[in-house]
């Protein structure tokens, strides 16, 4: 378990992440993180949940209209 620290930025509050943390995640400065909520509460992931519905409705997409797919890509 990792405590972070709020603390402010402009307006908005900002949360420090230790150095060896952001080592483990192999995050730098401008990357994006994405905090969704789980049945146990919130959760902080480096990928894009949405993205990756969409990257999944697109795999059955191509798994179902393989054929099609590849007539047009003639």
């Amino acid at each position: 378990m990792h405590m972070l620290k709020l603390t402010q930025v402009g307006n908005s509050l900002g949360a420090i992440f230790p150095k060896d943390l952001l080592a483990k995640l192999d995050l730098a400065k401008g990357d994006e993180i994405y905090l969704t909520e789980s049945p146990d509460g919130l959760r902080i992931t480096l990928h894009n949940p949405e993205f990756q519905e969409q990257m999944n409705a697109a795999r059955d997409i191509m798994k179902k209209r393989r054929a099609v797919l590849h007539e047009l890509a003639k």
